[in-house]
């Protein structure tokens, strides 16, 4: 995949702008700290001047559409030079990419109409979609053109978050958050199927185990459900329990097929393993409480565990492999992968039991997500900034 890059032009492009991996890693790292941060002084102190929206509907939408979402369009752009075999997102188009992503979070906290700043938002994902999508289109990849349906869906939820916080119909912004979320646990899901089982039984040197069509689909199926459902609230509250339910069996056979147990010698594998048992944990858990209270609470085990577990080993993962180094040979990250998931533990388990310190339990957990993420951008900033070490393009 490496002669699909012209070295004499790709020398003329800044190390930084080769790549969507660079940049946006970057990014989603530092401004999960920020957020986070942000967030934590709000949560006890009040909205910040400046800030043009409610901070509750801030918080989730910048960890939503901002931090994570950074990380899904860097992964794509990326990836999907090696599924195409055309040259990826790179230069003044990736330039562009990050104006758009970085507008809307300073906007955020200028006096400019809700309007505007959404259009912004809304245009950065149908960037990133085009770059993916015409990509996959024209090498006929059809097996990952499910990004671009996703990619549109994530434009409609952008805009109905926004109209949702000015009162308008006909989503409640409750129904789009949750819509996100689902949006987000498909793609885990999808990709996790993927992903982890190979680099398991690559590292580890044994069969990666035969994916069975009839729980890939037990896994996924339910999720899409419960996305398509959110936006029907009287359904969704019926049907609901026993999709996630259904998924969390389902989830949970696959984790026991990939074999977690014989990981642990390896922080950058066994770091997507928990991660991803997360999924299935909070799913059951949600699905079978019966307790209001504890079901949001392990809402957070996904957030934070799941979602925010791969997010971190696989931004260290595609940040080795991508400059040219050896995966296994990185940076030690261990600390940063065992701050993280205590982090979701003391937000789920830890508030669900002691729900009167709910505001230090956040706190703490909080703080243990900000030192997992710098971190990360102590350790591997640096070289994203840098060219491969291997001389090679990208």
């Amino acid at each position: 995949m490496l002669n699909i890059v012209d070295r004499s032009n790709e020398e003329q492009i800044p190390p930084f702008l080769r790549l969507g991996f660079r940049p946006f890693f970057a990014l989603a790292g530092i401004y999960a700290v920020l957020a986070i941060g942000l967030w934590l002084h709000m949560w006890t102190g009040g909205p910040l001047p400046g800030l043009q929206v409610d901070p509750l509907w801030w918080h989730v939408h910048e960890m939503i559409f901002g931090f994570a979402m950074a990380v899904v369009v860097g992964f794509v752009l990326t990836a999907v030079q090696t599924w195409t075999g055309q040259p990826g997102t790179k230069s003044w188009r990736l330039l562009l990419l990050i104006g758009l992503w970085l507008a809307p979070r300073v906007l955020l906290w200028l006096p400019v109409p809700l309007w505007l700043t959404s259009s912004v938002e809304g245009l950065f994902l149908l960037v990133a979609c085009w770059e993916v999508g015409s990509r996959v289109v024209k090498a006929k990849g059809w097996r990952n053109l499910f990004f671009v349906p996703l990619f549109l869906l994530a434009i409609v939820a952008n805009f109905a978050s926004y109209a949702a916080l000015k009162g308008l119909p006909p989503f409640s912004v409750q129904a789009v958050w949750q819509a996100m979320l689902w949006w987000f646990a498909i793609l885990l899901s999808v990709m996790g199927g993927r992903v982890i089982p190979f680099f398991t039984a690559r590292r580890f040197d044994f069969a990666k185990p035969p994916a069975l069509w009839w729980l890939e689909w037990g896994a996924t199926l339910p999720l899409i459900a419960l996305l398509l459902l959110s936006f029907f609230p009287l359904v969704y509250l019926n049907l609901s329990a026993w999709l996630m339910v259904v998924a969390g069996v389902c989830q949970l056979l696959r984790c026991l097929r990939w074999k977690s147990w014989r990981t642990f010698s390896e922080s950058l594998v066994w770091s997507l393993h928990i991660a991803y048992w997360c999924l299935p944990l909070s799913l059951l858990v949600r699905g079978l409480s019966s307790n209001a209270f504890v079901a949001h609470s392990f809402i957070h085990l996904f957030a934070i565990g799941a979602l925010g577990g791969l997010i971190l080993a696989m931004m260290a993962r595609v940040s080795m492999g991508h400059t040219g180094r050896e995966i296994y040979k990185g940076p030690v990250m261990w600390p940063a992968y065992a701050a993280l998931f205590a982090a979701a533990a003391i937000r789920t388990v830890g508030v669900a039991l002691m729900p009167a310190a709910l505001v230090t339990l956040v706190q703490v957990a909080g703080v243990l997500w900000m030192f997992a993420f710098i971190w990360f951008v102590w350790r591997f900033v640096p070289m994203l900034g840098q060219p491969r070490v291997d001389g090679h393009p990208g």
